[in-house]
């Protein structure tokens, strides 16, 4: 059970920042908003990086999340554009630490697996899923695949957090078995009688 809450989901972007708002309650999410932050009509890097920073504080403001959720970037062979990504996901970060907000990065592959089950899935399948999923009507989807993509990463927290371990505390179901023999054991047990 997960306890009631609001996640913010962000998939940070030098030309387009998308996110995504769900809230928890009783164990069901559902979307409070998703939108984006268009950033090429600013040349400078750095006044794009002060706009992602002030849009990040003003919706931590708005909708006063629990946490954080972004997209971790993806390692490309433009180091150029890596480094600008990272930039940007930093200036999302800053915002929310600036507020005291805990922050939890997910990998695009773990977003999209946790999503459709296929960590190659297309922006399209991961909008779909999450449409379905949050019962979102056709006519309130976004044109813009960031805004789903930063509701995605906020619903891949809401999953995580129904999960019966950390990702950063166990390596696989085997690690947890082993660290957890007697709670397996007590388990099987009970199931067996």
């Amino acid at each position: 059970m997960v306890k009631d809450q609001i996640i913010l989901g962000i998939d940070p972007g030098t030309t387009v920042m998308g996110y995504g708002i769900i809230r928890v309650s009783k164990n069901q999410p559902e979307m409070m908003a998703m939108g984006v932050l268009e950033l090429r009509k600013y040349i400078d890097h750095y006044h794009k990086l002060q706009k992602i920073f002030s849009r990040t504080l003003s919706l931590v403001d708005e909708y006063k999340p629990d946490s954080l959720a972004i997209e971790a970037p993806f390692f490309g062979k433009n180091v150029q554009s890596m480094l600008k990504l990272g930039r940007a996901q930093g200036a999302a970060i800053a915002a929310a630490l600036y507020r005291d907000l805990p922050v939890y990065e997910y990998a695009p592959l773990k977003i999209k697996m946790s999503i459709t089950g296929n960590g190659r899935a297309a922006k399209e399948q991961v909008a779909d899923m999450l449409r379905r999923y949050l019962k979102i009507s056709a006519e309130a989807m976004l044109p813009q695949l960031d805004a789903t993509d930063g509701l995605a990463a906020a619903y891949c927290h809401f999953l995580q957090l129904g999960t019966p371990f950390q990702e950063s505390e166990y390596k696989s179901w085997k690690d947890y078995v082993s660290k957890n023999e007697q709670k397996v054991k007590n388990t099987t047990r009970t199931k067996g009688v």
